[in-house]
């Protein structure tokens, strides 16, 4: 992916030029480049977000109205600006927060659309300002190049910091939630002396921005945490995978990294820029794309762990948990458990769509969501729905307002915490057009793999628009929808990753938490 990126993406002549000089089937190549959006579609400079929160605040409005204007535009998933939406990408550079009158002053000439911005230090708010005490992360405290955390592991010793890890509590706040401690257990306990490190920075799950923040402002905390990861499984080389939009992260980053240089003498850090491909967030997806094929789901086991990147033992974890490791060791397991509300830990919550201030907000984990909204200035306009967790996550009714937003309760209602992107949807927004878009995301987004996903993405997109157009024509249409049930339980056994099994819950969860909805 990398060469053909420098060779400007899938051009007429590319595949072969690229084959000719790594050696790689041409149509291996071909594959590879066809796979990526921002590979597949060089030609398009100007990509419209269209995930829920860029369409609560007008996206599709936007994207019309470049294409009326004739500039070479096209619409996206989600660029994790949801706390600026909507948000353009334009050349691999997030312009947040674009209006309609901006995109008449470019209908002359397209290049000036975003080009006297460049991407902001900063998109949204963060917060709430409390006590370092109570927060693992920080986003508001100063970057911290001491190394400290690393002095103190050197002090500890491995088995002492997995079994801080165990105390915690921590899981992987990437979305599976998976315990960090049996992860890393595991890979010390593999017989192959090589082993590596790898950052999923490819953050793409509609709702979600804070691996964004967290490497613009605390950047010293992932590269601290990475390098404590590698001493302690005994890793030379860690690999960061961030998304192709993070060129403001992916500066941040390098700084971080030389201003540890001096600590880290043995450790090589690899930056890879992802290609546009939302499966990537998949963690064995993830280390396909980094061996240079396309980004498909491995099935499992083995596990990373066990054979990851090449072959060899690979610890994989997002930038949230990696983040959170340098306060444990600093300040142990005991205390990070204890920053919790009803699971161990702080979190780092995204808010968007109807509140005041769309943002990142680091609280206990399992607040209500009236608690995360009060810290992000309240509600716009009178609350209807939710979805906790993203687009995987579905949608949920306000009712459940009060209930923790953490990994077991939202289970039990049918949902998932995930990622924690929250989006909140006011009396006036479509309820069914905001499941439509999140089915036509998921429908892209698919890497068509297994067959229950390839088929059952496209089918539940259909069969909704289907249901629309009846209902239009005044027809009574429920019929339509009665398969979904049937069709989701394939998804969800059928399906190799998670994609495939949150796929129908925007649907299935409309149905069930809003059957007026469907009886409109």
């Amino acid at each position: 992916p990398d060469r053909l990126r420098a060779a400007g993406g899938l051009k007429p002549g590319v595949a072969r030029a690229v084959a000719a000089e790594t050696g790689v089937a041409e149509a291996e190549v071909y594959g590879v480049g066809s796979f990526f959006h921002l590979l597949a579609e060089p030609d398009t400079p100007l990509r419209v977000c269209t995930g829920l929160s860029c369409q609560l605040a007008g996206a599709d409005a936007v994207l019309a109205r470049a294409k009326e204007a004739g500039l070479p535009v096209t619409a996206c998933s989600c660029l994790a600006a949801c706390d600026a939406a909507p948000a353009v990408l334009r050349e691999r550079t997030v312009v947040p927060a674009v209006s309609l009158d901006e995109v008449d002053d470019a209908a002359g000439d397209w290049a000036a659309l975003g080009a006297h911005r460049e991407e902001p230090a900063r998109y949204g708010h963060v917060g709430p300002a409390r006590d370092p005490e109570q927060q693992a992360i920080d986003l508001l405290g100063p970057p911290d190049y001491s190394g400290a955390a690393l002095a103190a592991v050197d002090a500890m010793g491995a088995e002492a910091l997995i079994q801080a890890l165990a105390a915690s509590g921590l899981q992987g706040r990437g979305g599976a939630g998976f315990p960090a401690h049996v992860k890393w257990r595991s890979v010390c306990d593999q017989a192959d002396p090589v082993r590596y490190v790898v950052l999923n920075a490819d953050e793409g799950e509609p709702g979600t921005f804070k691996d964004r923040e967290v490497l613009l402002r605390r950047p010293d905390r992932v590269v601290e945490g990475l390098a404590i990861a590698a001493r302690v499984v005994g890793a030379s080389d860690v690999y960061l995978y961030l998304r192709g939009a993070f060129e403001g992260p992916w500066r941040a980053v390098e700084e971080a990294i030389a201003r540890f240089a001096g600590l880290l003498p043995d450790l090589r850090f690899h930056l890879h820029a992802g290609h546009g491909a939302y499966i990537c967030g998949e963690e064995t997806a993830l280390l396909e794309a980094l061996e240079g094929r396309r980004g498909m789901p491995r099935l499992k086991p083995p596990y990373p762990t066990e054979r990851g990147l090449w072959g060899r033992p690979t610890l994989v974890h997002n930038v949230e948990t990696i983040a959170c490791v340098p306060a444990i060791v600093l300040r142990g397991g005991d205390w990070f458990r204890g920053l919790g509300a009803t699971e161990p830990g702080s979190k780092l919550y995204c808010v968007s769509g109807h509140v005041r201030r769309p943002g990142v907000y680091e609280l206990p984990l399992g607040v209500t969501l009236d608690a995360l909204v009060e810290a992000a200035g309240g509600y716009l306009g009178t609350p209807r729905a939710f979805s906790p967790g993203g687009a995987s996550s579905g949608l949920l009714p306000m009712t459940l307002r009060d209930v923790p937003l953490d990994y077991a309760t939202l289970a039990g209602h049918g949902s998932m915490l995930g990622s924690a992107g929250v989006v909140v949807l006011n009396d006036a927004a479509d309820l069914v057009a905001a499941v439509r878009a999140q089915l036509a995301f998921f429908e892209a987004e698919s890497c068509g793999q297994c067959a229950p996903c390839r088929i059952g993405t496209r089918w539940l997109r259909d069969r909704l628009e289907r249901w629309r157009a009846a209902r239009a024509a005044g027809e009574d249409g429920v019929a339509l929808l009665a398969p979904v049930p049937d069709v989701a339980w394939e998804l969800e056994e059928g399906s190799i990753c998670g994609l495939g099994v949150a796929a129908p819950l925007p649907l299935t969860s409309l149905m069930r938490h809003f059957p007026e909805e469907i009886a409109r």
